[in-house]
């Protein structure tokens, strides 16, 4: 058996031989200037260039200038949210899914609005589980980090388990194997039989199990599920009475990922690649209606205008059945306060129905985005490379979202990197550790059966924050550190105890997002 000592050498040893350029010193170490402010490839938003104050100024006015439109978006919403506004993202929606696998457009009585993304994860989990006898909430890992708390704050705090992704977006042979386990562990303890803490009721169900994923341009991983796993993942929810909770939030930011693209595939990114699990749910061998479903449905799309428009906006939807949605939209919180949102509701309605947000997306935002993950790239490409760093699905024919991830040259540190990037070059990046989930560290045996590391070894880039000149000088800067890491020996090696650890040493949530 290896020490830890001896195996922590032999990846040491492993980076100098295969990694280092002959004659190539490694660039001086430096101390960031703490005066100039950092290069912040962490931070997932939107740059402030991109926020279309002028549309939102022009569809408050119009709504606030109708006394009809006002009175209804300053009282108290209907339950379900803004009628109009459900109308107007219902057509949205239509356009943008529409495929020959996916004809049936979207209703609006399949939708409710929500104040975001976030909002809507927690009302979901307290409608539609129980902290007894929901047995697991799987999470696609690695995972977008923030979600986390959220589940710990319905109660799951002891019951995430983390699900590895492979190529195609899912480990599905590593995820039945889980629930066969949880099921089998399930049987005869108190609270496997019926929900403890929820009475039974007719407007909403609890789930035995949930999984949580962001399928399209995945929030670290940046990678894509593709339609078999899509497929077969809704498959297994309904054999074994799963929620999934698909964040697509990332779907209409999408572009070639070949930045020598022609143009001729310009009209294909006007609508989705790739269907929904929500979409699938729907169509296949017929859907909640299908004899012995409970007309819930196992699949519901959590939507937000956090990307399109900001995220202060605190705007957002989700799709489902008619019956599921419904539940969504009787949750305590909205029963007493009414529809979330329910005046910038009215805003986001002129912004739909008039096109001006389809303007938006189409004119400003996937011009600079596609720009912007190009620069980021061919960033990549030059500094980052030919160090021993990869990405995933390179063969991919569409990019989008937010993110870059990266695996680093064997045996490297991301924490280590974070933190020597931020001190000595003034670039912040996200060590992969911040997005394992809690009880899946490094070193355990983890769902999928074997021995792993974690994600220490993984680095997220953010290409939407910074100005674009900047995406490619922070990355020749991570670049000159890791030589100097590499030309160090050990120095940098591997956290094989894994952790959400590094990356974000004084720094706030907010560079997380």
């Amino acid at each position: 058996m290896f020490s830890f000592d001896s195996l922590r050498n032999a990846f040491a040893s492993n980076i100098v031989r295969t990694t280092t350029k002959p004659n190539l010193p490694p660039p001086p170490p430096t101390i960031h200037n703490a005066a100039s402010p950092p290069i912040n490839l962490m931070r997932g938003w939107p740059h402030p260039s991109l926020l279309p104050a002028d549309l939102i100024r022009e569809a408050a006015l119009k709504a606030l200038s109708d006394t009809t439109v006002s009175t209804a978006g300053l009282l108290y919403g209907p339950d379900p949210g803004y009628e109009p506004c459900r109308e107007a993202i219902a057509t949205w929606l239509s356009a943008f899914y529409r495929s020959a696998d996916n004809a049936a457009p979207v209703t609006a009585s399949r939708l409710c609005i929500t104040g975001g993304a976030s909002q809507n994860l927690g009302s979901m989990l307290a409608v539609y589980t129980d902290p007894a006898f929901t047995r697991k909430i799987w999470i696609v890992a690695p995972a977008y980090m923030l979600a986390f708390r959220i589940f710990e704050d319905a109660g799951f705090g002891e019951k995430m388990k983390g699900i590895p992704e492979d190529d195609r977006g899912i480990d599905l042979a590593a995820l039945r194997r889980g629930l066969e386990k949880s099921e089998e562990e399930a049987r005869g303890r108190k609270g496997s039989e019926r929900p403890v803490y929820k009475p039974e009721r007719k407007r909403a169900k609890v789930y035995k199990h949930v999984l949580y994923c962001v399928p399209t341009f995945s929030n670290p991983s940046s990678r894509t599920m593709s339609l078999e796993h899509r497929t077969e993942l809704v498959r297994i929810a309904r054999e074994y009475d799963v929620l999934l909770v698909a964040d697509d939030v990332y779907d209409f930011l999408q572009w070639p990922a070949d930045a020598s693209a022609d143009g001729s595939m310009d009209a294909a990114m006007q609508t989705a690649h790739l269907p929904r699990l929500v979409d699938i749910d729907r169509d296949l061998e017929g859907g909640a209606d299908r004899p012995d479903a409970d007309g819930f449905g196992n699949a519901c799309s959590n939507g937000t205008f956090s990307k399109m428009v900001g995220p202060g906006v605190r705007v957002g939807w989700v799709e489902g059945t008619d019956k599921f949605t419904y539940g969504v939209s009787q949750a305590g919180t909205t029963a007493s306060g009414g529809a979330p949102s329910n005046l910038t509701s009215t805003y986001l309605t002129h912004l739909l129905a008039s096109g001006s947000l389809t303007t938006h997306i189409t004119s400003t935002l996937l011009p600079s985005y596609t720009s912007r993950s190009h620069t980021l790239h061919a960033a990549i490409h030059t500094h980052l490379l030919p160090l021993g760093f990869s990405l995933p699905q390179t063969d991919r024919q569409v990019f989008g979202g937010y993110f870059v991830w990266l695996s680093l040259p064997n045996g490297l540190s991301a924490e280590v990197l974070a933190r020597r990037c931020r001190e000595e070059a003034g670039v912040i990046v996200a060590a992969g550790g911040i997005f394992e989930v809690p009880e899946e560290k490094g070193g355990e045996e983890k769902e999928g059966g074997s021995l792993q590391e974690g994600f220490d070894g993984f680095v997220r880039l953010c290409f939407a924050w910074e100005e674009e000149e900047k995406l490619e000088e922070g990355v020749r800067l991570v670049g000159e550190v890791v030589v100097r890491m590499i030309g160090e020996g050990g120095g940098g090696t591997r956290n094989l105890g894994g952790g959400r650890g590094g990356g974000g040493e004084g720094c706030g949530l907010d560079v997380y997002k």
